[in-house]
């Protein structure tokens, strides 16, 4: 029961059993969504996500099999968020493919600079799974496949000599403003510096690029 009695911490109220099906999942990949987050996949069993879903544990083990099986559909989860985030970035600079790489760095700093970011979950997982054969690992495979492809395809629009050595380079400022997030701190120096330095190199991958900074 949460108390707001003066010297007492709050703790949750725990939430209703419900015998939907489909509601049920929802409210386990909800707790399983913020526990794994906040706190990492090993640091939080089965027990901590079903208390937090306010389900029984039968629930969780009609809808999946094993706790792997969470972790995937969590990740799962969070790569749909993340595809259509990028995407929406995309979508601010039709017919503009320097521009929209260069959004997306943006946009990226913007949300990594909230107090309650925890980095990237991809990263944090492969941090935590060792095996790269682990279903976790292949989940952090998908997503950061999904990412060098799309910068790729952005990079050849944009007229890149070299849209795969480009996209390599975007990708590892990506995953340097999700580390100094969590290292220098939301809205640090070497964080709001990606989207410069995406600039430097976009401009100096993309000759049709150049030009029309020139005529800027």
């Amino acid at each position: 029961m949460t108390r707001s009695t003066a010297g007492q911490p709050k703790t949750h109220a725990r939430r209703s059993v419900r015998t939907d099906g489909a509601t049920a999942q929802e409210q386990l990949l909800d707790a399983a969504q913020e526990l794994f987050y906040r706190d990492g996949i090993r640091a939080i069993g089965v027990d901590a996500v079903v208390e937090r879903a306010g389900v029984n544990k039968m629930s969780l083990y009609r809808r999946f099999a094993s706790k792997d099986e969470l972790v995937v559909a969590y990740l799962e989860r969070m790569d749909e968020g993340f595809r259509r985030r990028f995407e929406t970035s995309v979508a601010k600079h039709p017919d503009e493919p320097a521009m929209q790489m260069i959004q997306a760095l943006e946009d990226l700093v913007k949300r990594a600079s909230s107090p309650d970011y925890r980095g990237c979950p991809f990263l944090n997982v492969a941090c935590e799974f060792g095996d790269p054969a682990h279903s976790a690992r292949q989940s952090v495979e998908r997503n950061k496949n999904y990412l060098m492809t799309r910068l790729v395809e952005i990079g050849t629009a944009a007229g890149a000599d070299n849209p795969v050595e480009l996209a390599e380079s975007l990708a590892l400022l990506v995953d340097g403003i999700y580390a100094t997030s969590q290292t220098y701190g939301p809205g640090s120096g070497p964080m709001r510096a990606a989207p410069r330095i995406a600039r430097t190199l976009i401009a100096a991958a993309c000759p049709a690029h150049r030009k029309q900074d020139s005529h800027d």
